[in-house]
């Protein structure tokens, strides 16, 4: 009884390491289910944050309860922690663990009907290597998941599609007006260049600051001799 029980246990251990590491490739367009969590966690509650309730079930669902998904585009911590805690810099990490997913067709959570689009397998590997940044980065991306947010705070509920830009307007929800914006950067050594008050009226805010790579100050482009300093994104901040 006991040696079943320990080999039920490393060979669910071993199944969930080779889902990670395979990314549910060989899932074909068939929609995924969720795995149980005692695969990985043996004893589920001790996992959950201090204080929490004893939680009966051993997946995702038991979670959603609780925590339905959010269509807000605000501070998110549960979504947040969640994902912050099963992405790791190092593993690739299986999504289907949790979500939904036919390939093509849709991306969802067990139980709850809204689909956040539809990737492909290749979309799916551009989708993980997003989240790894967002979680584990020195890029804006990862700067705002230490804030709570998750990706629909840039990029809306559905899935972003490759080369997709996040417009202004959302950039400036949170961060504008414009007005309050460029006080903060007026630039005392050369108070007549200010990157958010220029003569590129409309300039796009990704021309400086990246989510999933480095950002760098456009300005400097054209106008070497002037000194201006990324706060946050740039390589090794």
């Amino acid at each position: 009884m006991l040696w079943g029980r320990i080999s039920s246990f490393i060979l669910g251990g071993v199944i969930s390491f080779g889902l990670i590491l395979t990314g549910g490739e060989a899932q074909g367009t068939v929609e995924t289910q969720p795995a149980s969590c005692t695969v990985c966690h043996r004893e589920f509650n001790s996992v959950l944050p201090q204080g929490h309730a004893p939680v009966p079930g051993k997946d995702i669902r038991t979670c959603l309860s609780c925590h339905p998904p959010s269509t807000q585009a605000g501070a998110n911590p549960f979504s947040v922690r969640l994902h912050r805690s099963h992405i790791k810099a190092q593993v690739k990490t299986n999504c289907a663990l949790c979500h939904t997913w036919a390939p093509g067709k849709s991306f969802g959570l067990p139980g709850h009907k809204v689909s956040w689009g539809a990737p492909s397998k290749t979309s799916m590997e551009l989708i993980r290597k997003s989240a790894a940044s967002w979680a584990n980065s020195l890029f804006l991306d990862s700067r705002h998941s230490r804030e709570n947010l998750m990706c629909s705070a840039c990029h809306g509920q559905n899935l972003p599609a490759a080369g997709e830009e996040v417009e202004n307007d959302i950039c400036l929800g949170c961060h504008g007006p414009e007005e309050k914006l460029a006080a903060k950067t007026v630039q005392p050594e050369s108070p007549k260049f200010n990157p958010h008050k220029s003569h590129l009226f409309g300039l796009a805010c990704t021309k400086c600051h990246a989510g999933h790579r480095e950002s760098k100050v456009y300005c400097l482009e054209c106008h070497k001799g002037l000194t201006m300093k990324m706060p946050e994104g740039a390589a090794g901040k």
